[in-house]
């Protein structure tokens, strides 16, 4: 029978719940335990997919092409396992679901109410893990912060199954501890009331992880034991790090695997986190004289005065994954394409830059900055990488300024464009038709069918792949043969459907777009194959200048 260990959040979100939950995977796996971790989002959304990153953070695609919220990626990397649907779940999935039995007389004519039968679903789902993974050790991560009313239901859930099984369920607080700095201090009263908020749900924490700045001293470990009713050694400290593949370590330093293990019952194991201390040696420790720096031009990182990396956090990671494969330092910055359309002549900032980027996203809002950007990358051999959306702006570029199609656009963005480049696929107009949108794209993995002797096939070194997706708008194949006589390379395709997935430009040094989404399968001890050609290509023509 598998031991369930559910995590919530205190005082704030966005603390890292979903890297302690990896972290802790990532712990127990290396201690020879079956490890799955489960996302709870409190929203009413069915899926994270009709909301904006902005908002929301990053949209996750599973191979099964559910549309998750971000910290099914972080479970992806650092238990080097794949997630699927079942791993996810809402608030709105979760009523949907009694909804639609209660229709279907699967109460048998009960009064089917809030509890018990919410909480009876959750359950279910979390054993049909169980079933399906015969994990020994599930990691619930319950979205938000204690004390909300939007997760008390979760808690409810968490609370019957420690009823049930007693012995086989752990409750993990992650809290922050902030540091006034008009006061210098270090205060554990937030904590103390998120503890409180969570014993009003009949829950009491068995561990409590400290989040803050600085690693937690004595006198505050002491405080948070006492006032929290639990063992000092319970308390483990979680200090701000440079990389998030340093907090396994971090955790064990503490003996935090061994803790969990003692609650169940459970005798301590020794760990094997030697490939993991590797990784972050590296991390911390580039070879001098690699650095590469990685311009992304996105649309999903201002909110206010603020920059919002959360967004792209897979692009991201895949670029630093590549880099530290190479023994490299990376420095990424975020470009405005906005500022490209209203001042062209900002465009010879990218010579600044050894490769860009630009990552998926929907709207026009930027898109003619973009465009002028992947001109400006073609025309001066900067290494260029565009994904989803990066690459068919790249097909409207090339198409526009090498096939001379001057009115070539997508039918995203203007519906009756003279030259339809990129068009809405056949039975994605049906959908939107009838205003269906949320998980309705084309989403999930899909074959792709590499081209001998291509920059990606060498990647590669296969010939054929299964790569995420997220999109309703494909190349036009009216196009296809055109744009291949002025010197499109179409590197891949999808062999069911006869999509295109990957274009190229040969001579230059490296000019990518894929269709899908390879930062999804990216992990940090297997980085993703275009990526690390993509940072080995920035690199070469960095050292080749000097």
């Amino acid at each position: 029978m598998a031991k369930y260990i559910f995590v919530a959040g205190g005082v704030m979100s966005g603390i890292g719940k979903g890297v302690t939950v990896a972290s802790i995977g990532r712990i127990l796996k290396s201690k020879g335990f079956r490890v799955q971790a489960i996302k709870i989002d409190p929203y009413i959304n069915v899926d994270a997919g009709t909301m904006n990153p902005i908002e929301h953070g990053e949209v996750f695609v599973t191979d099964d092409g559910d549309e998750c919220d971000q910290d099914i990626g972080n479970y992806e990397r650092f238990l080097d396992e794949e997630m699927s649907r079942d791993n996810y779940m809402t608030t709105g999935r979760i009523y949907q679901a009694v909804i639609e039995r209660e229709r279907k007389l699967g109460y048998h004519g009960k009064c089917v109410q809030v509890v018990p039968h919410i909480p009876e679903e959750v359950i279910q789902r979390i054993k049909k893990v169980e079933r399906k993974t015969k994990a020994d050790f599930i990691l619930i991560e319950i979205g938000g912060t204690v004390g909300e009313y939007e997760n008390l239901l979760f808690l409810e859930t968490a609370r019957i199954l420690k009823l049930q099984k007693p012995k086989n369920v752990v409750f993990i607080l992650v809290s922050y501890l902030p540091i006034p700095e008009k006061i210098g201090e270090m205060k554990t009263k937030p904590t103390q009331h998120a503890v409180r908020s969570l014993n009003t749900a009949g829950i009491q924490p068995d561990i409590i992880i400290a989040r803050s700045t600085i690693p937690l001293d004595y006198p505050r470990k002491k405080k948070i034991s006492i006032f929290c009713n639990l063992l000092e050694k319970d308390v483990i400290s979680a200090p701000d790090i440079e990389s998030i593949y340093e907090i396994p370590l971090n955790f064990e330093k503490e003996n935090l695997g061994n803790r969990i293990l003692n609650k169940f019952g459970l005798k301590s194991r020794k760990n094997d986190l030697r490939d993991w201390q590797k990784l972050v040696h590296i991390i911390k420790n580039p070879r001098s004289g690699r650095e590469v720096t990685i311009g992304i031009i996105g649309k999903y990182f201002k909110t206010g005065t603020f920059t919002l990396m959360d967004s792209y956090i897979s692009v991201i990671e895949a670029l630093k994954h590549a880099a530290s494969s190479l023994r490299a330092k990376i420095k990424i910055c975020w470009l405005n394409a906005e500022d490209y359309e209203k001042n062209p002549s900002l465009l010879k900032e990218i010579k600044d830059f050894d490769g860009v980027l630009i990552p998926g996203g929907f709207g026009e809002r930027g898109v003619k900055g973009k465009i002028k950007a992947i001109q400006f990358c073609r025309q001066n051999n900067i290494p260029f990488f565009g994904l989803c959306l990066g690459m068919q702006l790249a097909v409207i570029e090339f198409a526009r300024n090498v096939g001379k199609l001057k009115n070539a656009y997508s039918t995203e963005f203007s519906k009756n464009c003279q030259d339809k480049v990129i068009d809405l696929m056949n039975d994605q107009k049906q959908k939107i038709k009838k205003s269906k949108y949320g998980g309705t794209m084309r989403l999930g993995a899909y074959a792709c069918q590499l081209k001998e002797g291509t920059k990606s096939q060498r990647a590669y070194g296969a010939k054929i792949v299964f790569e995420r997706h997220r999109h309703r708008y494909e190349f036009n194949n009216k196009y296809k043969e055109f744009l291949e006589e002025k010197g499109l390379t179409i590197a891949g395709i999808n062999p069911e459907q006869n999509l295109v997935e990957i274009i190229e430009i040969k001579k230059h040094p490296f000019f990518v777009g894929v269709q899908f989404h390879p930062e999804f399968k990216s992990r940090p001890l297997k980085p993703h194959p275009l990526f690390k050609e993509f940072i080995q290509t920035c690199l070469k023509q960095k050292a080749a200048i000097k």
